[in-house]
């Protein structure tokens, strides 16, 4: 393969990528890892390091756009990236001593978890709004979002549990490079009872602060290559605005069909090449 046709193949991944990861809160790694790794036979760790700089772009992209709507919540994302940012630079330290077939391997089991969690609450959400318990009280999390043309209430609740959920999905992030979107959207949907649309938006605000913290150990061990990491950046940017406009006119049930079914395939090309021994 030349060097312009594998470009250009990457750009179109990463572009259905970030079109994805804007559309669901995955973040576009979940779609970039396995198929530089397994398709194009990119090294496991750097496809890692471009997944993360693809992260930081689908937030950019993706992320303001959602703001400006009404979508995601700041003080939510803002609380929980604490947790998140600490667990992301533990876990792209330790990945720095794990074997590329351990990696694979979890990553699967992360991705079967999340799609099982997806296609097991398929069913639509309730129009009838969340009352908040005490923290989300004390902390004023509780917000509304657009839904059917008027603006619809919603409150949190066991924010302890979503915190230290957070601090999990940051140290996957870190190790996977996957901007662990699929995890945190289910912390904030099932564990904090928020909204999915607001759960993915908000999802989408804070894995570029996650991928962050990450992205610069991987830097400094040199496993962030431009020539693999632009067009994956590029591509991914140019599908996460697209899948901010797309995102308004779907509904939930769609969307979690979509995260569900796109996750679970990926999961299990990822185990049986680990075991395999072909990554």
């Amino acid at each position: 393969m030349t060097t312009l046709s594998f470009t250009l193949v990457v750009w179109t991944v990463a572009t259905v990528a970030g079109f994805l990861g804007a559309l669901t809160g995955l973040g576009g790694g979940v779609v970039v890892v396995p198929v530089l790794t397994l398709a194009l036979g990119v090294d496991i760790k750097y496809a890692i390091g471009a997944s993360l700089v693809s992260v930081i772009a689908t937030s950019s992209g993706a992320a303001a756009a959602y703001v400006r709507e009404g979508y995601s919540n700041i003080r939510i994302g803002m609380l929980l990236e604490i947790a998140a940012t600490i667990g992301a630079i533990l876990g792209a330290y330790l990945a720095g001593f794990t074997s590329t077939h351990i990696i694979a391997i979890i990553f699967g089991l992360v991705l079967i978890q999340s799609a099982y969690q997806s296609l097991r609450n398929s069913a639509p959400e309730a129009d009838h709004p969340t009352l908040s318990d005490r923290l989300g009280t004390i902390f004023k999390l509780g917000g509304d979002y657009p839904l059917g043309g008027k603006r619809q209430e919603y409150g949190v609740q066991n924010v302890p549990a979503g915190f230290g959920l957070m601090f999990g999905a940051g140290a996957l992030s870190g190790l996977l490079g996957i901007g662990s979107g699929a995890v945190k959207v289910i912390a904030m949907d099932r564990a904090m009872k928020i909204p999915f649309k607001v759960s993915t938006t908000t999802s989408n605000f804070m894995i570029g602060v996650t991928a962050a913290a990450s992205a610069g150990v991987y830097l400094s061990r040199g496993y962030i290559d431009p020539r693999v990491s632009m067009p994956v950046m590029l591509g991914v940017l140019a599908g996460a605005f697209l899948g901010t406009k797309v995102l308004v006119r779907v509904n939930v049930r769609t969307l979690r069909v979509v995260f569900g079914s796109v996750v679970l395939l990926l999961a299990i090309e990822m185990i049986v090449n680990g075991i395999l021994g072909k990554i």
